[in-house]
């Protein structure tokens, strides 16, 4: 629709135009290891409607999708909103994923039994329209990338951009000249297996090696560190919460795993030489 006009050097003004975000609604959906966040958006990216559950992706594809389906269509509902507004879904999970088939290409600790299940296909059967699925640090990297400019021109001051989440795990999306940057077999950005102490004497972590930032760093590590001191934290939502409230033993890790985290990331701007770094996830409202 127009918006307005813009005064030109020579002949008549030229027409602004916006997109008219009330044309119809996108589901959004971010799958975490122990939480989920759901939205109903317009086609501006604004929320219209947002809710935050407990669901544990362990728990398989199968549970998990078929109460997010039901969940969106309670949204849906209590929005006045008829289905047949929805024009798009998209999703992230915390994990490597094959944008192309919308599918977790192989196992991963985190998701066991999301191997091979096509999400895209899934959902968007579900609702009759595309589906678009990404990793969540590469979703976050993108969303970021997306708000430091309303112009293509602006938003490639930040570029390249470096993304960091920490939260339950730790991983990292990158954009680069507008796009996010993709790895072989949607491998990228898996920052929390970096090794950072050696294998003889490091923490086991859950990809089965020593050693790893995420086995030290990560919320899952600094909950079970806690736990082991026997104080309730049962992930990094609660970990972040008691560091916040001042709970010296979780404030002494969570600046421990910052130190960890930030180690790393001097190797990562060394390597990459990023225009901006953002850290996100949970443990990102500590450090």
């Amino acid at each position: 629709c127009e918006v307005g006009r813009q005064a030109a050097g020579r002949g008549r003004p030229s027409h602004v135009l916006s997109l008219d975000g009330s044309g119809g609604v996108v589901l959004a959906a971010d799958l975490g290891a122990a939480h989920v966040t759901l939205a109903l958006c317009d086609l501006t990216g604004r929320p219209l409607a947002e809710a935050v559950h407990d669901v544990r992706l362990a728990d398989g594809p199968d549970p998990v999708l078929d109460w997010v389906e039901q969940r969106w269509r309670e949204m849906l509902e209590a929005a006045g909103i008829a289905e047949h507004r929805v024009l798009g879904v998209g999703v992230c999970v915390p994990g490597p994923v094959d944008v192309r088939e919308g599918c977790v290409p192989h196992h991963t600790p985190g998701m066991p039994g999301w191997q091979g299940m096509s999400l895209s296909a899934r959902l968007g059967t579900a609702f009759g329209v595309p589906c678009v699925v990404d990793n969540d640090a590469n979703a976050m990297a993108f969303g970021e990338y997306m708000t430091l400019g309303t112009t293509a021109a602006e938003r490639s001051l930040s570029s390249p951009l470096l993304f960091v989440k920490t939260s339950t795990g730790i991983g990292a999306g990158m954009v680069v000249d507008g796009a996010v940057l993709r790895g072989a077999e949607a491998g990228e950005g898996d920052l929390g297996h970096v090794r950072i102490t050696s294998a003889e004497d490091g923490p086991s972590c859950v990809c089965g090696r020593r050693g790893c930032l995420a086995a030290s760093a990560s919320g899952r590590a600094l909950a079970r560190a806690l736990q082991e001191q026997g104080i309730d934290a049962p992930d990094s939502r609660s970990v972040v919460e008691l560091a916040l409230a001042g709970r010296e033993e979780a404030t002494r890790l969570v600046r421990e795993s910052g130190l960890m985290v930030g180690d790393v990331l001097a190797t990562a701007v060394s390597l990459l030489n990023p225009a901006v770094l953002v850290l996100g996830g949970d443990l990102g409202l500590v450090h």
